[in-house]
């Protein structure tokens, strides 16, 4: 509802801020302004003042400032034509009238919320008679004692078809009143409008206001069907923006910060009786804009508490994407499952309601239980599933409108698909056999890391005039100590002698070098040759391989050593991430293309793997020949 500029300045005009504030918190004079403790936080230092001049108030501890009805709807979780409303009555300022139109539908509202009480009272009485004896059984079997019974306005309708009807028309109302309250099914295919509900208990649906606009009905016959019948939309019952017990839980919510929405009344009920007021129910819909903006008016993160069967998970994950887009910056959502098979009513009742208090200190952000679900319907034993995961991601976060939270939820995903992504890699490495390369290079127990670096130091002293070639590759590895001084060692003697042989390299190295030269090339002994140590780490050079082929076996060692390096820095990036997400939003996409770039170029050591352990294989055939070749190759390439 829309009103006159005109019509809020008199409000405010006639209602000083220290007035309203006042009532709600103890103010005294400081100056020119009033000050107080704040009513949003606890504190024990005064933070919040009053300017009745300016007209407005301000919170120091939390930030918050507003006018008289900003401070209303803070405070007692009215949306802002409620606050007007609220305001001008005490103002004695009368509501500004509107168009004939509204007027007319307004008297017509009226008119059936007066009809809705008669059926409600009518309920209530039925559920107190002698006809009521079975619903209140069934309501003593489910623990709802008499002053909730009573509290909650539950009732009975009568198996008859024409109970209620014939009872309101006793009082006067029109059956047509009665159809447009929902209270009686009609259409033309029924000559005679009858009750809707019979042989029910009655739940009757309130609005902010306390006002009845509907009813739920929960059958007592075990194969009738539906069990919970709601009213149908009318002009006062929307459904998709009715939250079940919302003005009672109001206030409880405010006093507490939170509120707890769940699937049905009978668990609200239940929660509300074992002493947790702040309690809703959705009535079973999916969530809507204007259910999720009414719970947000209790608490800025609602928890939603769903049954851990098939069912509730699907539920929640359908208000998943019903919540996405509406998420804000300080408004947020999380969610509990209560395991076991069990509703939140079963749990209270066999094991108090601090057992429910511990499923709601377990809920999980909204983040998370989107993760679960899209890490459990994929695939991501590949880059390309990889890349479908992150693109189905990155969809639904795109579709929050507040940039800021969809900028935070992207960070958040990027870190935790870069970490998902490695984990299988680091998994998938450790399951796969070794590849081709490791029979090209026979390392032994070295390790893979040392292996290959001793066997390209070997290789450079074999093929001196690689030094020089691949010396722009080789100098971004990072040897173990003593190997990389010896690779300084063979630069050393090329810048000093302009051309380095085998012969030089043996005569000229100093003593301290010998035991790496002998370790990764082997000297001359009585019973070997030069070079013994190389060969039995390379044993391809036995038959004189191409000299590009090796080469291209140098350029594959250096670029395996650089996937070890690069390894490791994934692992230090994605535990540091695991461990402080918060320091890491800002690279986190650089994590994650760290991690996708290793894949790929994993892929391609994998392929060259493979190429190269065939060449050497035809290599060697065609130079030992088909029946030499035959004795020999068990031996491995």
């Amino acid at each position: 509802m829309r009103f006159p500029p005109s019509f809020l300045d008199e409000v405010r005009a006639r209602l000083p801020v220290s007035e309203v504030v006042g009532r709600r918190i103890k103010l005294r004079k400081h100056g020119r302004e009033f000050i107080g403790l704040s009513p949003f936080n606890q504190e024990k230092t005064p933070s919040f003042t009053v300017n009745d001049q300016k007209g407005f108030y301000h919170d120091f501890s939390s930030g918050k400032h507003g006018d008289i009805f900003t401070f209303v709807m803070e405070t007692e979780g009215l949306s802002f034509p409620e606050a007007v409303e609220r305001l001008a009555g005490v103002a004695g300022v009368p509501i500004p009238k509107v168009s004939k139109e509204a007027e007319a539908h307004e008297e017509r509202r009226k008119t059936l919320y007066d009809v809705l009480e008669l059926a409600a009272k009518f309920f209530e009485t039925h559920l107190a008679s002698n006809a009521g004896t079975r619903a209140r059984d069934y309501l003593a079997s489910r623990d709802i004692k008499s002053v909730t019974q009573r509290e909650f306005r539950l009732g009975y309708a009568p198996a008859g078809r024409f109970a209620l009807k014939e009872h309101l028309g006793a009082h006067g109302i029109p059956v047509a009143d009665m159809v447009a309250a929902g209270l009686l099914v009609a259409g033309d295919d029924i000559p005679v409008p009858y009750d809707r509900f019979r042989d029910r208990i009655i739940i009757p649906i309130q609005d902010q206001r306390g006002r009845v606009i509907a009813f739920g009905g929960r059958a007592l016959g075990h194969d009738v069907q539906p069990k919970y019948l709601n009213s149908p939309e009318t002009s006062v019952f929307h459904k998709g923006s009715v939250v079940f017990n919302f003005h009672r839980a109001r206030q409880a919510a405010h006093d507490d910060g939170s509120v707890v929405a769940v699937e049905g009344y009978m668990d609200a009920l239940a929660i509300y009786q074992a002493g947790l007021r702040s309690v809703v129910a959705t009535m079973g819909t999916s969530f809507t804009e204007e259910q999720i903006a009414t719970l947000w008016r209790l608490s800025p993160e609602p928890v939603v508490c769903f049954d851990a069967d098939r069912a509730g998970i699907a539920a929640a994950h359908r208000s998943i994407d019903r919540i996405l887009p509406e998420l804000k910056v300080g408004r947020a959502f999380r969610f509990a499952f209560v395991r076991g098979e069990k509703d939140p009513d079963d749990l209270i009742r066999e094991k108090g309601l601090d057992s429910f208090k511990q499923v709601l200190q377990g809920s999980l952000p909204l983040l998370d239980v989107l993760w679960e679900r899209e890490v459990a319907a994929s695939r991501v034993d590949t880059p390309g599933e990889q890349v479908k995961l992150e693109q189905r991601l990155y969809a639904l976060v795109g579709t929050i409108k507040d940039p800021i939270v969809q900028r935070s939820y992207k960070n958040s995903c990027r870190l935790q698909l870069a970490s998902l992504f490695w984990k299988v890699e680091r998994a998938r490495r450790g399951q796969v056999k070794a590849p081709p390369s490791a029979e090209l290079a026979n390392i032994g127990k070295t390790g893979r890391r040392l292996g290959i670096q001793k066997i390209l130091l070997g290789l450079l002293v074999h093929f001196p005039e690689f030094i020089e070639e691949k010396s722009d590759a080789i100098t971004n590895l990072h040897f173990e100590p003593r190997l990389e001084q010896f690779r300084y060692a063979l630069y050393d003697l090329l810048i000093m002698y302009k051309e380095v042989s085998v012969q030089l390299i043996y005569d000229k190295l100093t003593q301290d070098f010998y035991d790496v030269l002998d370790d990764v090339h082997g000297g001359a002994t009585k019973d070997k040759q030069r070079g013994h140590r190389l060969l039995q780490r390379f044993p391809i050079l036995k038959i004189d391989p191409p000299h590009e082929f090796i080469s291209r076996c140098i350029d594959h060692f250096v670029r395996i050593l650089l996937l070890e390096r690069m390894a490791e820095e994934i692992d230090g990036m994605v535990s540091g991430a695991d461990q402080n997400p918060a320091e890491w939003h800002e690279s986190s996409e650089g994590l994650l293309r760290l991690v996708q770039h290793f894949q790929e170029q994993q892929e391609l050591v994998n392929m060259e793997d493979v190429q190269l352990a065939e060449e050497a294989k035809e290599t060697k055939r065609v130079a030992l020949g088909p029946a030499e070749y035959g004795v020999m190759a068990p031996e491995g390439v």
